[in-house]
């Protein structure tokens, strides 16, 4: 999995954003229950996976902030 550079993030529409938040945020609950279960095999992923998240948010935060102005 790639992390996305933020200006490809910032070409989402709302929905694929939202889309794209939800993914990530059900891929990490995957990796903690695999590392709960022992089953984990690439523990880099949890890295990549949080700094995708935070791209998304970060996204979504500056979109709510320009349509609140």
């Amino acid at each position: 999995m790639a992390r996305p550079e933020i200006a490809e993030v910032r070409n989402l529409t709302e929905g694929e954003l939202t889309e794209q938040i939800n993914a990530t945020r059900r891929e990490l609950f995957d990796l903690r229950f695999q590392q709960a279960t022992r089953r984990l095999e690439h523990p880099h992923r949890f890295k990549q996976a949080r700094i995708k998240l935070a791209h998304l948010l970060s996204v979504q935060k500056e979109r709510q902030r320009s349509t609140a102005s």
